[in-house]
C-alpha cells in the first residue's frame, strides 16, 4: 500500500478521466499494485489499445470501409495475434508481451477474444441487437477485464507467479458488462462524433428510433422521450451486472491481497459513480455531466486508501 496519504491524489492528477480511451479507469485502480504487476498491466494494455486504435481510426472518417481495406486490417489483426503463440518475436515491444504472459500465467484466450470484437469491428458498422452488443462485449470489455482481474487474484510461490485457481471470466464478467454499459451512456456524445454507435439497432427500433437520429440528438443537445426510454433500457441491464458484481467482489473479500481488493472495488466505485449520475428524466448524457471531476477521483481513492488501512 503507498505510504504516502497524497499518493492517490497524486496518481489522478493531470490525467484527463473523460478520455478513458487514453487513460482508463483501469490504470488508475492498478496504481496501487506492486510495480511489477502494474507494468505488466501496461504492456498488455498497450497492445490491446494498438489495436483498437487502429480499427476505430478507420472507422471515425465516417466512410465505410472498402473490402479490400477491411482485408488488410483482418490480415494486421490476425499477425498480431499470432505473435502472441510463438516463443519468440523480432519485434522488441511482441517479445516483451510475450514475456509477460508467460511471467504472468496470463491465458491467451483473453487476447484472441479481444481481437475477435475487433474483427467484429471491421467488419459491422452497428449491433443488430441488444444480445449481439453483449456478445461483442465479451471481447471487447470482459477480455480486458479478465487481464485485470487475473492479475489481481495471482499468488507467488517460490518467487514464480500461480495461476488463480478461480474461474476469472466468472468473476471479470458482470463488472466488465456493467462498466461497458456506463462507458456507451457516457460516452455517446463523443462516439457519435466519431461515427461509432454502441446503441443497438432494435432497441432504438423498439423506440422509435433510428442511428440517424442519434447523429442528430448528439450534434443538437435535444434529448427526446424516445431516446431517454433507451438510456432508460441500457441503464436498466447496467443495474442487473451491477448487483452481480457486489456478489462477485463479496466472494473474494478473503481471497485477494488486500491492495489488490481495494483495486478490484475502486474500478467499481469509478463505474459506480457515473452510473448513479445517469439522470434518465433531467439529463443531456454528455461526458461532461456524468464524468466526475479529478479532485472527486482522488478522493473516492484516498477513502478506499484510508479505509484499507483501518
Amino acid at each position: 500500500m503507498p505510504s504516502d496519504p497524497h499518493k492517490a491524489s497524486h496518481l489522478v492528477n493531470g490525467i484527463d478521466i473523460t478520455r478513458i480511451d487514453k487513460h482508463p479507469n483501469i490504470l488508475i485502480a492498478a496504481s496501487f499494485w506492486d510495480e511489477d504487476r502494474y507494468h505488466a498491466a501496461k504492456i498488455c494494455y498497450r497492445f490491446m489499445r494498438e489495436i483498437d486504435d487502429l480499427v476505430d481510426d478507420h472507422k471515425s472518417n465516417g466512410t465505410k470501409v472498402p473490402c479490400m481495406e477491411k482485408q488488410l486490417l483482418s490480415d494486421k489483426v490476425n499477425n498480431w495475434i499470432n505473435c502472441l503463440d510463438e516463443s519468440a518475436s523480432n519485434d522488441p515491444s511482441i517479445q516483451e508481451l510475450i514475456n509477460t504472459i508467460d511471467a504472468y500465467k496470463i491465458p491467451l484466450m483473453y487476447f484472441h477474444n479481444f481481437t475477435m470484437a475487433m474483427h467484429y469491428d471491421i467488419n459491422h458498422n452497428s449491433f443488430p441487437t441488444f444480445e449481439s452488443f453483449i456478445e461483442y462485449a465479451e471481447g471487447a470489455s470482459v477480455a480486458p477485464a479478465s487481464v485485470f482481474v487475473h492479475l489481481c487474484c495471482l499468488q507467488k510461490e517460490n518467487g514464480s507467479y500461480i495461476e488463480p485457481s478461480i474461474d476469472i471470466l466468472e468473476v471479470a464478467r458482470p463488472c466488465a458488462l456493467f462498466s461497458y454499459l456506463v462507458h456507451v451512456i457516457r460516452d455517446f456524445q463523443k462516439d457519435q462524433n466519431e461515427n461509432l454507435n454502441y446503441f443497438a439497432i432494435d432497441v432504438l427500433k423498439e423506440n422509435n428510433l433510428t442511428a440517424n437520429d442519434l447523429k442528430e440528438i448528439a450534434i443538437s443537445g435535444n434529448i427526446p422521450q424516445e431516446f431517454r426510454d433507451v438510456i432508460r433500457f441500457y441503464k436498466a441491464k447496467a443495474e442487473e451486472y451491477k448487483h452481480d458484481t457486489i456478489q462477485q467482489i463479496n466472494r473474494l473479500q478473503n481471497l485477494v491481497n488486500g491492495r489488490y481488493m481495494m483495486s478490484l472495488n475502486i474500478i467499481f466505485q469509478l463505474y459506480l459513480s457515473v452510473f448513479d449520475r445517469i439522470d434518465i428524466e433531467n439529463g443531456t448524457f454528455t461526458a461532461e455531466e456524468l464524468t466526475p471531476t479529478n479532485e472527486e477521483i482522488a478522493a473516492m481513492v484516498l477513502d478506499f486508501e484510508k479505509a484499507m488501512k483501518q
